[in-house]
């Protein structure tokens, strides 16, 4: 049995662990119960109604959140030399190829995001078993192969965020930062849910969205009510 900390238990008197509150009240919640020393995250989890083991009932997409995660993205654009300029007048943390891939291949990874054209996947689609479990390889549907590189680090940097079912049906995904006003957390997650449901598959039947938590860093979840998102 796992032991309650003070601090946790401290937060559990705070709101009604059985309750749905509306996304204005848990976002309240989550702010009054964060207490770390650092500007926690704040996470929605949101388990859906479908089988991700089926393709047809696989959710993934992309969403720009109107106020960022307020997260430092780190972004390495992996391009040949006539599109590096382009990356960095962007903003790109890092920019070039071969010695990246280079760099990838001897285990670093400190990054947030990989951009690249779609002429040099095959050198990046080599580094697939370094870069798929960690959720950075590129991906057209996600917008990180292009040709567009400016755009693409642009939309990055100010917040557009991919996001994926997990094999239990959930999509987790970073939206905020917990010093955040409440009005751009709540717009944050709207953004988030809304796009989550022009997602639906037409295969997936029954309620589609099942239930919604929200939480900061290592805080208990708050259970959302989906209409005061959703509708």
């Amino acid at each position: 049995m796992v032991k309650l900390t003070k601090k946790r238990k401290e937060a559990l008197t705070k709101f009604d662990k059985s309750g749905i509150y509306s996304i204005d009240e848990a976002v309240k919640i989550v702010k009054e119960i964060s207490n770390t020393k650092f500007d926690s995250s704040v996470d929605v989890d949101v388990r859906l109604g479908v089988d991700p083991r089926k393709a047809n009932q696989m959710v993934r997409g992309i969403v720009t959140l109107p106020h960022g995660t307020g997260k430092t993205i780190r972004v390495l654009v992996l391009c040949t030399p006539d599109k590096e300029d382009e990356a960095k007048a962007a903003g790109a943390d890092y920019y070039g190829l071969d010695e990246y891939i280079d760099k990838i291949k001897g285990g670093w990874t400190d990054i947030d995001v990989i951009i690249t054209t779609p002429n040099v996947m095959p050198k990046v689609g080599a580094l697939g078993k370094i870069l798929g479990p960690r959720g950075l390889m590129p991906n057209p549907k996600t917008g990180t192969v292009t040709m567009e590189i400016g755009k693409a680090v642009n939309e990055v940097k100010a917040g557009k965020i991919d996001f994926k079912v997990d094999k239990f049906g959930i999509i987790h995904s970073g939206i905020a930062k917990v010093s955040f006003d409440n009005i751009k957390i709540v717009e944050n997650a709207k953004e988030l849910i809304q796009m989550i449901l022009k997602l639906k598959p037409a295969a997936a039947k029954g309620t589609y969205v099942k239930s919604i938590y929200i939480s900061s860093t290592m805080s208990p979840g708050i259970k959302v009510e989906p209409k005061s998102i959703t509708l």
